[in-house]
């Protein structure tokens, strides 16, 4: 008897983590579903029990709080059955950083960096133990871009494109894929509780074809996915140099310019 895998989604009741559900529901995985909304979760729930057959837990949590946090990573801990790990919890903020509240700031980088840390160390020593499973950690193109103006929202992603480019080197020996899934701007309800009005935004990309891309990336066990990014050159030319300027790091001297003429 075949044993079904199961994969827990963050983020989950809504937007692409919701679609991150409908599509691994029909590929023939349980679920266990994240979120604040009980009731959306429930409402999602259902339809997949329904549509897909799959077996669907939720557990409500909201990861800035200590204590919904740790019963999260209990579960990635415990259940042997997780084999996969959706990191998808995140909110950003509007404005720019000097307009932005101290409290605004820490809640923002303790779900989009904190939380998803925590999660991320709470399966991975079991998934190397196994040889088996997958980590997927959802970024942004905002993350490879100050110019954006989003200071403290793009500092996360870049955290979270650099925590999973150092799992993957860690953990790909082990068995165990991590990938880093970069958006570009998303139709979801992200930007209306950033109090942002999406109607302003131009060239949004549908959820559904961003998730669908993704998963062709996770399909291909791509390291870093940018569904947005049209060539893909770019993006290995940029890798490239980003190793070729480790090559000219020489920690015992300082850089001749940096040198004080007597």
């Amino acid at each position: 008897m075949t044993t079904r895998n199961t994969v827990l989604i963050t983020g989950a009741s809504t937007g692409i983590g919701a679609i991150y559900a409908d599509r691994f529901a029909r590929r023939g995985h349980d679920l266990v579903l994240v979120a604040r909304d009980k009731v959306r979760l429930e409402i999602l729930a259902a339809r997949l029990r329904e549509e897909t057959g799959a077996s669907v837990d939720i557990l409500t949590a909201d990861l800035t709080q200590p204590g919904d946090l740790a019963a999260v990573e209990a579960r990635l801990r415990e259940d042997a059955s997780i084999e996969t790990l959706i990191n998808n919890a995140g909110a950003t903020l509007s404005g720019p950083f000097i307009n932005q509240s101290t409290d605004a700031v820490a809640g923002l980088v303790a779900l989009n960096t904190t939380a998803l840390v925590r999660l991320a160390s709470a399966i991975a020593p079991r998934l190397a133990q196994a040889g088996k499973g997958a980590i997927v950690n959802i970024g942004s193109v905002v993350g490879l871009a100050p110019e954006f103006g989003m200071s403290v929202y793009g500092a996360t992603k870049a955290f979270v494109l650099f925590l999973s480019q150092g799992l993957s080197l860690e953990l790909t020996p082990k068995g165990v894929y991590v990938q880093a899934v970069l958006p570009a701007g998303t139709r979801t309800e992200i930007w209306e509780r950033a109090s942002i009005d999406v109607n302003t935004l131009s060239e949004l990309m549908d959820v559904n074809e961003l998730v669908d891309a993704a998963l062709v990336g996770f399909d291909r066990r791509e390291g870093v996915t940018i569904p947005p990014l049209h060539d893909a050159a770019t993006w290995e030319a940029l890798d490239t140099a980003r190793r070729g300027l480790l090559s000219d790091l020489r920690q015992a001297h300082v850089a001749d310019r940096y040198r004080v003429a007597s």
